[in-house]
């Protein structure tokens, strides 16, 4: 019986502990990434095409992607990489309509020096992107794809 007793005590603190006030997780109703997300590098560019760095952060100045505005050709690819925080990375369909091509949501980087590669393939044209738990806090981005 007693084994019982702390069984049910575990359960009952497990769920009042993952539980909590859904009004006090600042997370709460943003957008996240689908379980599907992907996580993936290094992608090799295309013959002729670079790499284009952009680098992940969250620091006392905030939550920001370097640089926020890349540009990159068809072939090149875009590398981003983790240096701070918990970052993804999500080119929204309904932020750039009329655009097709768009890459699938990244998974979450968790560790420093993680990277998620993105071939680019997009026709020329300015993609909007974010980082879907701190979009609400300014870490967003624009991508202009020019033609070669």
């Amino acid at each position: 019986m007693r084994h019982t007793v702390t069984l049910s005590l575990s359960a009952i603190l497990l769920a009042a502990a993952c539980g909590g006030d859904k009004k006090a997780d600042p997370m709460a109703g943003m957008p996240m990434p689908s379980a599907t997300a992907v996580v993936n590098g290094p992608i090799e560019p295309a013959a002729g095409g670079k790499v284009v760095e952009i680098t992940m952060t969250s620091d006392d100045k905030g939550n920001y992607f370097t640089p926020n505005d890349p540009e990159a050709s068809p072939g090149d690819v875009l590398r981003f990489k983790l240096n701070m925080g918990v970052h993804n990375v999500n080119f929204l369909a309904d932020s750039n309509t009329i655009k097709t091509g768009l890459p699938p949501v990244s998974g979450l980087l968790q560790l420093p020096g993680q990277t998620h590669d993105i071939a680019v393939s997009m026709a020329a044209g300015t993609y909007y992107f974010q980082c879907d738990p701190h979009a609400a806090l300014g870490m967003r981005g624009h991508l202009k794809v020019v033609a070669k």
